[in-house]
């Protein structure tokens, strides 16, 4: 299916041995023969930005070759850096450290909830990002000496504004001031040793390399996976909603500016783009091409570029988990809360908790089932005979196909998985296992079955999904939230899972609600959180709200269980049934917990920095 592909995956792998341009590009070369190479004509230049596409947070790669002996890491060690939206590897292991997922084993809890954090001596989100900048730095450099048409140049310093603008905003999110870096240095440039340069100040250029690739940048049809003025809108949306709220809630200035272009940006996206049915396939496809409502993606080929988001799954690690907060979230299909709708059961029988719900809980959260293992067939099952054991298994019919989430769950092998929850300190087998019950199994798809850390469902960057939200939550913070608006965003979204629209003054009554929240924005905020959950969002968004000293010091549940079942399992308060608790109950996040401290060596290095505020009084 993706054969039609390999010569721009070939490229790209090509453009990897680039990559060792890097020692070229650190020494004074004796002539310019290697930049007239690279940047004198479209294609090399077109080539040589292939390696840029690695910030994109997608799924994590593994070369070809077999299985992890091959697994290209996610480290300062890497060769090509994707930028983590969170702190973690994966873009759902970023999750772990907000208030709705949970590693799902014994001491897993997160280090910033429960301030571990040490400040590290060097650091991947620190160095990654300007050794990207690096080689963007040289490219433009090198375009304002081509022979190339002017408008080639200001498509491709487009592209290279956009990428230099993406690198510094990962910079500014995780840091705040930073030293900005917009021209080639050598190792003997004084600006290596600059001050931080004020966020304001970042911010701005930021924005106005964001609006100048916005507007020059060509239709050249670079391929499939590349930049367009619509994937620069979509992180415009993205970063103008990031950086607005940001200043709001952190009592900083200029806040409606950012939203403002945060709106405009999500204008010119909405009308062009329409949901894709189906929330599953936007994730779980081998082939994004022409899914509705996917802006840009990153294409994975066997053999050639390989993730194991999907496996990660499958095995035996498994251990990401929604928690008993997230999974109450998702409301009833009578757009009423767990906690109003008649149609809710309760939840000390999981099966009762699971029944009614938003159809993205299905795509989510692994449904509950019992089988029996078939004697004769390791890969097959038998029913159990009871028809509670197989409510799930017949509704994921309805919902999905064998490629992607029918029921039973399987392993990596084919091997079935007999019961869900698969609780690990009682598991049933070794697999597909979690620890609060809620399992997550948003990117577990059949795609790839007996080859393990091998998936290829390709990852979206960016799609209209988020761009809605971005939308909504941005005309809100600016008063401009109608139901107009509604309608086109967070009711679409609805719809889709199945769920009644929003009525702006109408909206479901919600005993958890923050009352620091109106519950206009809550369910703006409730849309996002379900929309993208396990996607990576979740701590920034609670940063960027300041709301981490709220919602983070919550202790982490699971589902209502008995002792005697789950003799191992613990139960909150020591209770003999009750809900699991892996995690205790946090100790509070302080506020320069919002921003990470800068490593250790670069202060070191450059005697004009300063370590964020806080920071500099830990051992």
């Amino acid at each position: 299916m993706k054969s039609k592909y390999l010569n721009l995956c070939i490229g790209a792998a090509a453009l990897l041995s680039l990559q060792g341009c890097d020692d070229l590009l650190d020494r004074n070369p004796k002539d310019k023969l290697t930049e007239n190479v690279v940047y004198n004509s479209y294609e090399s230049l077109k080539t040589y930005a292939w390696q840029l596409y690695d910030a994109f947070p997608a799924y994590d790669q593994i070369n070809s070759g077999s299985g992890n002996s091959n697994h290209d890491k996610l480290d300062a060690t890497r060769t090509t850096v994707q930028l983590r939206r969170g702190m973690r590897d994966m873009i759902m292991w970023a999750d772990f450290e907000s208030d709705l997922m949970d590693q799902g084993s014994e001491n897993g809890e997160s280090n910033w909830i429960w301030q571990r954090y040490d400040i590290p001596t060097s650091s991947y989100d620190y160095s990654a990002p300007y050794k990207n900048i690096r080689s963007i730095n040289s490219m433009l450099a090198g375009i304002d000496a081509s022979s190339i048409s002017e408008q080639e140049k200001k498509h491709w310093k487009s592209v290279g504004y956009f990428f230099r603008a993406y690198n510094h905003a990962s910079l500014l999110n995780r840091y705040g001031d930073i030293i900005y870096v917009n021209t080639l240095l050598t190792d003997n440039s004084p600006e290596l040793y600059n001050e931080r340069m004020p966020r304001d100040q970042v911010a701005k250029n930021i924005l106005e390399e964001l609006l100048y690739a916005r507007d020059n940048i060509g239709n050249y049809n670079d391929g499939e996976c590349t930049l367009t003025k619509d994937a620069v809108n979509a992180f415009i949306s993205r970063f103008g909603l990031m950086e607005g709220t940001w200043r709001k809630y952190h009592g900083l200035s200029d806040a409606e500016k950012y939203l403002e272009v945060s709106v405009t940006a999500s204008e010119e996206l909405l009308p062009k783009y329409k949901l894709h049915p189906n929330y599953d396939e936007v994730f779980n496809s081998e082939s994004l091409s022409g899914i509705d409502g996917i802006i840009l993606y990153k294409k994975y080929v066997e053999d050639i570029f390989m993730h194991r988001m999907t496996q990660e799954t499958r095995n035996d690690n498994a251990g990401e988990d929604l928690t008993k907060k997230a999974v109450d979230m998702y409301l009833m299909t009578d757009g009423k809360t767990r906690w109003t709708s008649p149609l809710f059961e309760g939840d000390h029988n999981i099966y009762t908790e699971f029944r009614n719900r938003d159809k993205r809980f299905y795509y989510t959260v692994t449904p509950p089932y019992q089988v029996k293992k078939d004697p004769n067939n390791p890969n097959g099952y038998l029913p159990t005979g009871n028809p509670a054991d197989e409510e799930y298994i017949t509704l994921m019919q309805t919902l999905s196909d064998d490629t992607h989430k029918t029921l039973p769950s399987d392993q990596w092998t084919g091997t079935k998985t007999i019961k869900q929850p698969n609780l690990f300190l009682n598991k049933t087998q070794n697999w597909n296992h979690s620890g609060t019950g809620y399992r997550c199994w948003k990117f577990y798809n059949r795609l790839v079955v007996g080859k393990n850390n091998r998936d290829i469902s390709d990852a979206p960057i960016f799609r209209i999904g988020e761009i809605m939200l971005n939308y909504a939550e941005a005309t809100y913070e600016l008063g401009r939230f109608n139901q107009t608006v509604c309608d086109n965003t967070i009711n679409k979204l609805r719809e889709r899972g199945g769920i009644p629209a929003l009525i702006i003054g109408n909206e479901p009554e919600d005993p958890t609600r923050d009352p620091e929240i109106p519950a206009t924005l809550w369910e703006i905020r409730r849309e996002r959180a379900i929309e993208l959950m396990a996607e990576g969002f979740r701590f920034d968004d609670l940063r960027r709200w300041k709301k981490c000293g709220d919602y983070l010091k919550e202790q982490k549940l699971g589902m209502w269980i008995k002792k005697s079942d789950y003799p191992k399992m613990p139960i909150q308060n020591g209770a003999s049934e009750g809900y699991i608790a892996l995690d205790g109950t946090p100790p509070g996040f302080p506020d320069y917990y919002y921003l990470q401290p800068l490593p250790t060596n670069e202060l070191i290095l450059n005697e004009n920095l300063v370590q964020n505020p806080g920071w500099e009084e830990e051992p």
